[in-house]
């Protein structure tokens, strides 16, 4: 299982949001590049980087600062937020970055996602983020017309294989992800799944490695506990060597 830590970038800083709630931001660090230099030095295979204000608004303002961290760090990046474009999917693919994850635009435009998977295959990822069991869109501030599984269930049909699925309930509250919705998603799909939100402990980690996931990513609980990131690597180790 590969454990991704999150960089979400806001007006260019490294911030973490609670629930998706853009009211309730903490900055903890100007500098995403440094950031990530600090996760990669942890065992850092991955990154999942966010651009917060493109998520919202629907363009990439942090894109330069994204594209810059692909270069500094050679590190496989995935990106999602305010990627509406297959101009911009094209900028970012050429550019370093290792996948796109689309999120909107998966949901309102279909046209653009079977245009991305059908050019770039399984470097198109789906995030789809569920409050209440309904999927929102606009960097969660809006809610979706379909619900959870209609969506998952038609994302596979038009050949996506790789999911992102978020509890934002479960977001930044440090409480452990909804196993049981992961589960849902994962037995109806058989693709790979990333699991998100509430991500906090070497002990989630490790269960959700157990259930086969093809990615957890970590947030707040990292950033509240530097060196819990390195403890998680640690563990993921351990526990591939017993299994």
């Amino acid at each position: 299982m590969i454990l991704f830590p999150a960089i979400d970038i806001q007006n260019g800083k490294c911030v973490r949001l609670v629930q998706g709630d853009f009211n309730q931001e903490t900055i903890y660090h100007d500098s995403p590049l440094e950031v990530g230099k600090r996760w990669k030095a942890q065992g850092a295979d991955w990154l999942h980087v966010v651009d917060l204000d493109g998520a919202k608004t629907g363009s990439s303002s942090n894109q330069e600062a994204i594209i810059e961290l692909a270069s500094a760090l050679q590190l496989p990046i995935q990106v999602g937020g305010g990627i509406r474009s297959i101009e911009t999917i094209e900028t970012y693919l050429t550019c370093g970055i290792e996948r796109i994850i689309l999120g909107t635009a998966a949901i309102n435009d279909p046209d653009l996602l079977q245009q991305a998977l059908s050019t770039y295959g399984d470097r198109i990822a789906v995030s789809v983020d569920a409050k209440n069991g309904k999927p929102t869109i606009a960097g969660w501030t809006e809610d979706s017309l379909t619900d959870v599984s209609s969506l998952v269930k038609k994302l596979v049909s038009a050949g996506v294989q790789t999911i992102i699925y978020t509890d934002i309930a479960k977001d930044g509250m440090l409480a452990g992800p909804n196993f049981e919705e992961l589960q849902t998603v994962q037995s109806e799909t058989g693709i790979n799944i990333i699991a998100s939100g509430g991500v906090t402990s070497v002990d989630d980690v490790q269960k959700l490695q157990k259930q086969a996931y093809y990615g957890a990513i970590v947030g707040k609980a990292i950033y509240e506990n530097e060196t819990k990131f390195e403890e998680m690597m640690e563990g993921l180790k351990w526990q591939t060597e017993k299994l």
